[in-house]
């Protein structure tokens, strides 16, 4: 087993405190919240040493959040999005969005395939009973679908844009 085993990480967006509270517990400021139909943009400030700024859109019908790190100079300038794979559900009662990542992640580069990274993980979460059989398949399908739709569309965020019918904002992007 990987050193790094861990159960999935699970995030909580809360609109209305103006907050993210990440898997360690720590709560975060956030700049900008937008909810739409199809999920949750949000928008905050990083306290960590290779990015300084987090743009995230959780898309529950997709499967998927979807991420812009703005880098510090040095840290892989040439990445455009991250995608997370997991489930992704709000508002609840309190105005609150949750997130439980299953692991798998798509990282999108110019001039690159979309490509898949941690199956490692997912197996060893599932052999060591922290990921249900269930909730295993579905990350493989929903990473599945990702990827071949932005092979399809010619990138992934073009295929995000035809999934929501429009184009994601992003702070830096129309």
């Amino acid at each position: 087993m990987a050193a790094d085993l861990h159960p999935p990480k699970r995030e909580v967006f809360d609109p209305p405190a103006m907050t993210n509270t990440d898997n360690k517990g720590i709560v975060r400021a956030v700049e900008e919240f937008r909810s739409t139909d199809y999920g949750l943009y949000m928008s905050r400030t990083a306290d960590h040493r290779r990015f300084h700024h987090l743009e995230s859109w959780l898309l529950p019908t997709l499967g998927l959040r979807a991420n812009i790190f703005h880098f510090t100079p040095g840290h892989r300038s040439d990445q455009r999005l991250y995608l997370d794979v997991g489930r992704f559900s709000g508002p609840d009662e309190d105005g609150r969005w949750h997130a439980v990542d299953w692991y798998l992640d798509l990282v999108d580069r110019p001039g690159r395939p979309l490509q898949l990274v941690d199956v490692d993980e997912l197996f060893e979460a599932h052999a060591a009973s922290l990921l249900s059989t269930v909730d295993a398949e579905q990350a493989v399908r929903i990473a599945t679908v990702a990827l071949g739709g932005a092979e399809r569309a010619g990138d992934v965020q073009s295929w995000l844009d035809e999934q929501i019918g429009e184009r994601l904002h992003w702070l830096d992007r129309t």
